[in-house]
């Protein structure tokens, strides 16, 4: 089970970025690119890294003081990097096929789920990453659309 675990928190987002790197080399998927690429500068670069300075929470695996199943420094973990991230990326894939964001967003809650498992993550820092990335997808394809009509 830690083996899936650590997949799943550590690992599997890897593939996710190789699978969308797969397709942003049509040019017909440029615009998507630049979307997901202001997505997450927004989602994880800007508002995630702004929420950690000001409100810090100890991750469990130091407030618990247990060994997490995956390395990890002692940062903040409130809220997800990697939900605001992986959320923001699958947001704006659904606007542009529900299919594959559905899957893409699945796949986002299967890495939250296991950064929770492992102790990096308390849910509720998961949960505060995923709506920081929902909304940072979705205020990027509305903008975005706005200034390419």
């Amino acid at each position: 089970m830690d083996a899936i675990i650590v997949f799943f928190g550590q690992y599997f987002g890897y593939i996710l970025i190789g699978l969308l790197a797969l397709f942003f080399f049509k040019k017909r998927f440029v615009f998507l690119a630049l979307q997901m690429l202001a997505a997450a500068v927004l989602s994880r670069g800007i508002i995630t890294e702004a929420i950690r300075f000001f409100f810090p929470q100890d991750r469990p695996f130091v407030e618990n003081g247990i060994a997490p199943l995956i390395e990890h420094a002692a940062s903040s973990s409130f809220p997800s990097g990697h939900a605001s991230l992986f959320f923001a990326l699958g947001t704006v894939l659904y606007f542009y096929n529900k299919k594959a964001g559905i899957l893409f967003l699945l796949a986002s809650a299967a890495i939250g789920i296991a950064r929770v498992a492992a102790s990096l993550h308390w849910p509720i820092d998961i949960v505060a990453g995923a709506a920081i990335g929902i909304a940072s997808g979705w205020i990027v394809v509305k903008l975005s659309r706005k200034f390419k009509h």
